[in-house]
């Protein structure tokens, strides 16, 4: 990997040597190898779910540092198979997805029913499989924005997954529905000892005013503080670019100390507030990769591993930037955004 500070240019200064005066690091329930016996022991979570959390925790690069490098390819059905392996089409084939999280050395791998049951006797006692369990189906015309089931949790024990993921569009007209769905199977996945994994995202035309709300820290911390709320163990949620959603939407409750003593304009300030939502960090926050933009992206990843670290976060999730290239530079890039949260110079701001 290029020197660190390179990869950041001119933010390099700004992110690396950040203190943050908003919610202290002493506050924060930090990832660290103890976590599971630390933070997920003390919860209702029984032995089962423990077990599969360490497996989560111990495997790939980052095995035995508490963070998490996860590969997730949804997108065959989230934005259509044609759309996201056209750009590489060996990925229309699982098994080149299971393999390139396993040769990136990623912690575990999170796809559909349908990837990782065509391959699950070959591969699920070789790298944790996080199943995810409800989609956006993009074919009905005109395109809706709704999560739907795709399959039991049942079938995602049965194929000896580690984990169960989910979808909530907060904001969206139909969250209460997939709220109370995905409540309901996080408590069955945890009934049979698998993690819970939740993508906590916002989805509302309304969202988009003078800027993209949809990735406000104000919001998208509240919509974390929802995810836990339903139990989930870990929180997926995409890194905050801006903030005021609710001031500028002028709607629900908020409070001025939200952005005059908790947060500032700065990236790793703006994650910290998502982290503090995340129960101060007992529920670990992942950060999405973002799409694939070509040549930068991996000077993207990794300032977005960076970020995470930094405001306390668990670690990076991250499908497109990876595996929209040929497998050789997929695995550099996983490997790239791995060496952040194994360089002990980064540390927590």
């Amino acid at each position: 990997m290029k020197n660190l500070a390179e990869l950041l240019g001119s933010e390099a200064d700004a992110l690396l040597s950040h203190r943050c005066q908003t919610i202290s690091q002493e506050a924060l329930h930090l990832p660290g190898p103890d976590i599971v016996d630390r933070i997920y022991s003390a919860s209702d979570r029984n032995v089962r779910v423990l077990g599969n959390l360490q497996r989560l925790i111990g495997n790939g690069r980052l095995g035995g540092t508490g963070y998490l490098s996860i590969l997730p390819v949804d997108q065959g059905i989230e934005h259509s198979a044609g759309a996201s392996f056209a750009p590489n089409p060996i990925y229309f084939d699982p098994e080149n997805i299971v393999r390139l999280a396993i040769e990136g050395g990623c912690n575990a791998v999170a796809s559909t029913y349908g990837v990782l049951g065509i391959v699950a006797r070959k591969y699920a006692h070789k790298i944790p499989f996080i199943v995810k369990i409800n989609h956006n189906e993009f074919l009905t015309y005109p395109n809706k924005f709704d999560q739907i089931m795709f399959g039991t949790v049942e079938q995602a024990y049965d194929m000896g997954a580690a984990a169960v993921g989910a979808t909530i569009y907060f904001g969206s007209a139909e969250s209460a529905r997939q709220i109370v769905e995905v409540a309901e199977a996080f408590q069955r996945a945890h009934e049979l000892g698998l993690a819970t994994i939740l993508w906590c995202y916002l989805r509302n035309s309304e969202f988009k005013k003078d800027k993209d709300y949809h990735v406000s820290a104000d919001l998208t911390g509240q919509a974390n503080h929802l995810g836990v709320t339903i139990q989930a163990d870990i929180i997926k949620q995409k890194l905050p670019e801006n903030n005021g959603g609710y001031n500028a939407l002028k709607f629900g409750k908020t409070s001025p100390k939200v952005y005059d003593e908790l947060t500032t304009d700065h990236p790793i300030d703006l994650c910290r507030y998502q982290v503090a939502n995340c129960y101060m960090g007992r529920c670990g926050l992942i950060n999405s990769g973002g799409a694939s933009s070509g040549s930068g992206d991996l000077a993207e990843a990794v300032r977005t591993a960076v970020i995470n670290k930094r405001a306390g976060g668990m670690g990076l999730i991250s499908g497109r930037k990876a595996f929209q290239r040929p497998m050789a530079e997929g695995v550099q890039l996983l490997n790239s955004i791995q060496d952040v949260y194994l360089d002990a110079k980064v540390t927590v701001a």
